[in-house]
Parts: structure tokens; C-alpha cells; sequence
């Protein structure tokens, strides 16, 4: 039994571009998604794709790469199952004065920080890539 599959996505991610791959699967959510899709608006990864069905559904991650170097330099859990941390609109984190992304679940949904402020919402913090 896993007690954080965000985490596990997260560690997937950063293990496959240190090892160089081109894509990374895991087993496939709807929060997964979700962080995938914020993942590919902003352009840390080339794309994601689910198949299969139910129980067996894989959620395949294409990773990206700029002249050899990955793309993504940091991917850090910031809200884990043992402490959440929550953030209004106003305190939602820049990161790297705003070179970054923080990825935020909203009532709205799953989002960027930038995203999170034009709407005026805050949320739970899920991690933070530059």
C-alpha cells in the first residue's frame, strides 16, 4: 500500500531525468493527472498520456530536456500526508520570484500558483517545481 502517490509520481519524475529517460509511467490518477497537466501547461514536461482502464490504468509522463539538461531542476513535495499546509490567496508562495511554479489544489481544481492568484482563490500547496 502506498500512503502518498504524489510523492511517488514526484520521485518518479526526478529519478527518470537523472537517469535520462524519455518518459516515465506510473500508475494513473485523477490528482496525477492533474499534476501532469499543470506540469505540460507550464512546460516542465512535453506531455502525458493515460491508458488502459480502471484498476490497470497507467499514466505515462514524457519528459523534456534542453540541450542535454532537464528541464525541471527542482521538484519538491510541499503538502504531504502527515502535514497539509494550506495557503490563502495572498500567501501562496513565489517561487523563485515567480521563475517557478507552485502547484495548488483549489476548490476550482488542480492549478498553478499564478493561475490561483488571477483567480483570487487559495489551497492546499501540493509541491513546488523550478
Amino acid at each position: 500500500m502506498m500512503t502518498d502517490p504524489i510523492s511517488d509520481m514526484l520521485t518518479r519524475i526526478r529519478n527518470g531525468q537523472k537517469a535520462r529517460k524519455v518518459s516515465v509511467t506510473m500508475p494513473a490518477s485523477k490528482a496525477k493527472e492533474a499534476v501532469a497537466r499543470v506540469l505540460a501547461d507550464e512546460g516542465y514536461v512535453v506531455g502525458y498520456s493515460t491508458e488502459g482502464e480502471g484498476a490497470s490504468k497507467t499514466l505515462t509522463v514524457e519528459l523534456k530536456y534542453f540541450e542535454g539538461v532537464p528541464v525541471i531542476e527542482r521538484i519538491q513535495r510541499a503538502s504531504r500526508p502527515s502535514l497539509r499546509v494550506f495557503r490563502g490567496k495572498d500567501d501562496l508562495p513565489k517561487v523563485l520570484g515567480g521563475l517557478g511554479v507552485a502547484i495548488v489544489s483549489t476548490s476550482s481544481g488542480v492549478m498553478s500558483d499564478r493561475e490561483a492568484r488571477k483567480q483570487g482563490i487559495g489551497g492546499e500547496v501540493i509541491c513546488i517545481v523550478s
